[in-house]
């Protein structure tokens, strides 16, 4: 019987560093398990191999698994918040210290690894029977970086961006 579907994120050697700042930035997150290499190998005896990790009541897994693989857009988690305040909170600490902003409410962080940040509710302002509300609301959207909710309401009720 399949048990679940744990996110597996690839690193070089960046895995710990990657948990630690994750771990401080998400409430209800914690570093669960953590797996050294061996003489076995590949990576060096007592490195870093796998860390299983929790984040915001999220499990996942990072490895250092080595240069093979680097991150793109084509993955991402995508976080939903409550508030702006929240919003703005996450995006910060996210694009710190070397993160981008995207657009969109996409950003990487330091690591290189890709977010959205998003409103709960997005998905129905999106989809809202009226298209035209829909629509205005998808149009100011693809005008920012960090969404504003306030705005992206303001636009599906015709009101300004």
């Amino acid at each position: 019987m399949i048990k679940g579907l744990v996110p597996n994120l690839w690193f070089d050697t960046q895995a710990e560093a990657a948990v630690n700042f994750y771990v401080s930035v998400f409430p209800d997150s914690s570093i669960n398990a953590i797996a050294r290499y061996t003489e076995a190998g590949p990576g060096e005896p007592g490195s870093v191999m796998t860390i299983d990790f929790t984040v915001n009541g999220q499990r996942l897994v990072a490895i250092n698994g080595g240069p093979q693989f680097t991150f793109d857009e084509a993955v991402s988690l995508l976080v939903e918040c409550e508030t702006q305040d929240e919003i703005d909170t996450l995006w910060d600490a996210l694009i710190a210290d070397g993160g981008a902003e995207s657009q969109c409410g996409w950003c990487k962080d330091k690591f290189g690894f890709s977010w959205q940040v998003v409103p709960t509710g997005m998905e129905e302002l999106f989809s809202d029977p009226d298209p035209t509300k829909a629509e205005r609301a998808v149009r100011a959207m693809f005008g920012m970086r960090k969404l504003d909710i306030a705005a992206l309401e303001r636009a599906a009720a015709g009101t300004g961006a």
